[in-house]
Parts: C-alpha cells; structure tokens; sequence
C-alpha cells in the first residue's frame, strides 16, 4: 500500500507492564512520535512493536492496543509519513478480522482521522479499508471454515459494517474521497483464481457500494467491473474440457431443456440422469463454473433489490453500456448475459423494451459488422427465449427486421454470396428463428396473424440471394414445417441441405467466430442460479409439446387450439387481454414435458426432419448435438 515497515528491528519492551493513566499515555505518545523526528526512536519503537504485534493477545494486551490507537488518533497532528512510515505501515497492516470490536472502533476512528488530517493519508486509509473487504488471506483456510458458522457470520457483518460505515465518514469529511475508492476497488478486484468465499465477499461489498450514499458517484464503475468479472470467469468455463470431447452420445442428442424437473429422466448407457445430475456431470468441480454460479446468485440478487426499490431502470442503463462495450462480442460468453435476460424480465415494459431497442439500432445502423450480427443474434433469441415478452412486441419487432431485410433486397442485384452478405443473412436467420418459437402465439390472435401475413417475409425468402440455402439448414427445415403446418406462407415442399444442422453457406457467412451458431439466450445449465431464470424462460420444448397436441389432432383449427390453451400467446402475453400467467403455467402443468416417441428429436419426428439448434453453437455446447 505504499509503506513498507523500515529495517530496523522493533522490539517490544515491557511496554504493556507500564501503568499510564489515558492523559499520560497520549503525552506518552505525542513525545515519542516528536522525539523519531529528531533520531530518538526507543519509546518510538516501543510505540510501533505494539501496534506492529500480531500473535493472539491476551485481555492486557488488547487493552494497551486499544489505548495506543486511541492515542494516536488524537496525535494524528504529529505524525509525519516519512519519518513514521513504519508505525504507518503497521497501522495499515492491520486487520479488523483479527480484533473485537473494541480495537475495531479505535482503528476505524484512527483511520477517519488520518483521513481529515492531510490528503496524502487519504488513499492509504482506503486501500487499508478495501483489503478488509475479505479476510487475510494469511488466515484463509481458518477463515473460510468460520464464516460457515453462526460466530463467523457476526464476525463478518462487525468488520463489513464498520468498513461501510467508515467510507462514508470519510466521505463526510473529504467529498472527493468516492472518486479514489472507485479506482481503488477496481485495482484490487481478485481475479477469476481467487477462492470462491473471498470472491463471492468481494463482489457483495461492491454491490453495496453501488447501492449505498456512494451509489451515484462509484455505483456505475462497480457494476461495469463486476460484469467484466463474470465474462472473464465465463470464457474461462470450457465446453471441451468439462464434456471430454464427446459430442455425440446418448444424452446430448436430446435437449437439455426437455429435462425441466429433477423427476423428468432420460437414458443413457442404462443410467437414469436429471437434469440436476447432468449440471453435476458439467459442472461438478468446475470451480470456475461455481464461482460464476454464486457471482450470478448475488447479481441476480441486488437485481431484485434494485426493483424494489425503483432503481432498476437507472442500474439497467448502466449495464446496457458495458452490454454494448463488453457482452455483445463475447461469443463465448454462456451465461453473463443473462444479467441482462433476468433484468429485463423485472421491468419488461421499460428495461426489456429498452434493451430491444438498442439491439435493433445497432443492427440495423451499426458500423461493425460483428457487432450487427451479434445484436440480432442476441435479439433473436430474446424475442424466442423470454416468456415474458407479448406476442404483440415480437410481432413489432419482428416487422422492423423484415422491413430492413426487405429494403435490403430491393437494392440487390446479385445472387447468393454469404460473406458479402452476411448481415443480410444473419437477419433473415434470425427471422425465423424467432418464428420457430413464437410462429404459434403470434397467429393465435387474428390481429397479429394479420400482421404477419402482411409482412414481406415471403419476398426475401425467394429473393436471388436464396437466403433458405445460405441460413442453417436446422432452422430453415424447422421454420419451414412450421410455416407449411400453419399454412402462414407458401413454401417449397423440399430443402437441398435436408438433414443438415449446418452447411458450408452458414458457415461462410458465420465466419471464424461461427455467428451463424451463435443464439445466446439457451437454457441454462448453473445449478444455483437457474431458480432467477427458469420461470422466465421459454423452453422448446413448451413450443414442441403444442405441435404434439397438434399432431393428435391434425384437423384442428387455429381457433380450436387457441380454445384449448395450448398457445403460449394466450400465455406469455403481458398486454394482451387475453389470459393471464397464471394461465400459463396451469396449461404447462398439464403438458407432457417427455418427448411421446422416443426416435423423436428436437424440431420433429427423426426420420423427417432434423434436430433444431436451440443450443446454438453446436461445435462448443452439447445440447444442439
């Protein structure tokens, strides 16, 4: 922290065996500290070897610390921070988690009077401050096996309130002193290896800085740095390393998603396997994954807190900016982002409307094309993941990229060329994409089916540039079913890439980063965090068991299925009249969430068509496999 103990040796003497009343022991104190200025260090040293003392004290020797603390608070006028930079640095060396509170309210005192005394103190009392935002890590392992106990518990909250309530003190007296913790704190985030209490510790002292008197002047920097924190931890969780390179057996033929309770089994090699025991078999001892898992709990977390109390819209804004600068082209990225799914399920109306928006701005107006396609791949699989959005938004949403894609034909001439026209491609992909899970709740409400037939989807469709031969063939065969089954638009009765979940086309105009593969909001695999998402998440197989109950009844009407409750429009609507969420998961409640032939894959029966990839980037995840 800038001081460093000097090289002479400090010696404690029978300092504690002295009997000074409090006024002498403060002349005591004033005395010494003048007399190191002039080269007369005896009672000096005694002085820092009390301070400096760090094995367990007995009660005497918690009382003289106590009172040479508090002495030197009131000789703060005296000290000087290079002829005393050794009893400096054994004040700044010291723990709060290694005293009672006694000793911790003589320390806190002593650093908000170093604080006020000279702006060059100002700093070192922070970054003293910061460091007991965990505990030493000399004492980690005593340290990580007491904070699972009740004393350690009220160990933690003693240290933390004081630390908090020391900032603000601080703050009282040196306003500018927020802009130096900010720094301070970035500085001295533990990185992705730290262990997971400490880490976990950190980020809660951060989120209360954000939430706290400070919040306006720090809470945007600690909230841009903790997302940093979990896209490093994030890229860090390696689908190679935790499934051993075996892409292609048993379990991983099968949406993950399908597994939607811990009851719900499939087989594999004559094992039984939840969905709980698969996110073992990923993640069990993936300490980076549990990291991230519990980072994402807090996040999750100080969300909801931030909601209640109306805060959330100014908190989301903040995280849009590091979504923009940081989250948008971490494609590797696998569950950060849901920072921002969880967020905007909070507030729909403004954070989700907020976040569509800025996703259709950049693809439709930005200037790298990367980004383009990474913001409609994200918008694309937010209108398709997120329970919480009306059909009657999609359907808007929608009709803006179908105008833009249209625009874009009218001013081509050329014919199939995937990496020229890449964007264009990565829009119409996302198009049905969307359709694939939301085709259903859309013309289940004759005003929206109107819209939709309206669009000029049909046109870019059969535009030379044959965007049904370039986007993956998994998805084209998927949205092309479902068109023909809902007789919505007129489309070929065959696909040349038939039985292909991707195609040397989609690849072209993926490119190296694959974002032909890349649909970020798929089902989520952390075991503690999966209780903030799963009831806010649409699930294919929600959509997949709607065409099973199709098929049992192939004449029914639009209108017939409407009545029966097996759209999800009339579900997941949250403007439209129609029904409510309850509703909804009365009528999930009673779909069969067991696929009813086993051959059957995702996107339809195996021997017709090809499995659908919801898990979107088949070559670094399991489940579109």
């Amino acid at each position: 922290m800038g001081i460093e103990l000097a090289p002479q040796q400090t010696v404690l003497h029978d300092m504690d065996e002295l009997s000074f009343t409090d006024s002498e022991l403060d002349y005591h104190v004033r005395n010494a500290l003048k007399a190191a200025v002039q080269g007369d260090c005896d009672s000096y040293n005694q002085l820092v070897a009390v301070i400096h003392h760090k094995e367990r004290l007995v009660p005497e020797e918690v009382a003289l610390l106590m009172t040479c603390l508090k002495a030197l608070t009131g000789a703060v006028s005296c000290m000087h921070i290079v002829h005393h930079r050794s009893l400096l640095a054994a004040i700044f060396g010291m723990s709060l988690w290694n005293y009672g509170t006694d000793v911790m309210d003589a320390l806190v005192e002593l650093l908000i009077s170093l604080a006020a005394s000279s702006g060059q103190y100002v700093d070192l009392c922070l970054e003293m401050l910061v460091t007991n935002f965990m505990p030493p890590s000399s004492s980690s392992t005593y340290f990580i096996e007491l904070l699972k106990q009740p004393r350690g518990i009220d160990k933690k909250h003693q240290v933390l309130d004081r630390v908090h309530s020391t900032f603000q003190d601080i703050a009282n007296l040196v306003p500018l002193s927020p802009l130096r913790l900010e720094k301070i704190v970035r500085d001295r985030m533990p990185n992705i290896y730290t262990k997971e209490p400490f880490i976990v510790m950190y980020v809660e002292n951060m989120l209360t800085l954000e939430s706290g008197a400070a919040g306006k002047l720090v809470g945007g920097s600690m909230l841009v740095a903790i997302m940093d924190r979990l896209i490093d931890l994030d890229v860090e969780i390696a689908w190679d390393d935790i499934l051993q390179d075996d892409f292609s057996k048993g379990i991983f033929d099968m949406e993950l998603e399908d597994l939607e309770g811990f009851s719900d089994h499939v087989q594999q090699d004559g094992d039984e396997l939840t969905r709980e025991s698969l996110m073992q078999r990923f993640f069990g001892g993936n300490l980076v994954a549990e990291k991230l898992d519990s980072l994402l709990v807090l996040t999750f977390e100080h969300l909801e807190s931030c909601s209640g109390s109306g805060r959330l819209i100014q908190v989301f804004e903040t995280l849009l900016q590091s979504f923009q600068k940081t989250v948008l082209t971490a494609y590797k990225s696998k569950f950060a982002q849901f920072v921002m799914f969880y967020a905007c399920s909070l507030d729909p109306e403004n954070c989700g409307k907020m976040f569509v928006s800025t996703l259709v701005n950049i693809f439709v107006s930005g200037v790298s094309p990367a980004w383009r396609m990474s913001a409609v791949a994200y918008l694309a699989s937010y209108l398709s993941r997120a329970k919480f959005v009306a059909p009657s938004f999609v359907a808007a949403t929608l009709e803006s990229l179908v105008n833009w894609c249209f625009d874009y034909c009218n001013k081509q001439d050329g014919d199939i060329n995937p990496r020229a026209h890449k964007i264009f491609y990565s829009g119409c992909q996302a198009i049905m994409y969307v359709l694939c899970f939301r085709m259903r709740s859309i013309i289940s409400v004759p005003r929206l089916r109107s819209q939709l037939l309206l669009m000029r989807i049909e046109d870019i469709l059969r535009h030379p540039l044959k965007p049904l031969e370039v986007c993956l063939p998994s998805i084209v065969e998927e949205f092309l079913r479902l068109a023909k089954r809902n007789r919505i638009f007129s489309v070929p009765d065959t696909f040349v890439d038939y039985g292909m979940l991707e195609s040397e086309l989609s690849r072209a105009f993926g490119g190296i980063e694959r974002l032909d593969t890349f649909f970020p909001f798929d089902p989520y695999l952390l075991r503690k965090s999966d209780r903030f998402i799963r009831p806010n998440f649409v699930y294919w197989s929600m959509v997949r068991n709607s065409y099973y109950e199709d098929d049992e009844d192939e004449s029914a009407s639009d209108e017939d299925i409407a009545e029966a409750g097996i759209s999800i429009a009339d579900d997941i609507s949250v403007d439209e009249g129609d029904a409510h969420l309850d509703e909804f998961d009365y009528a999930l409640d009673k779909m069969s969430i067991t696929p009813r032939d086993s051959s059957t894959k995702f996107g339809g029966r195996i021997q017709g068509f090809v499995q659908m990839p919801s898990k979107i980037r088949p070559s670094t995840s399991p489940e579109s496999l």
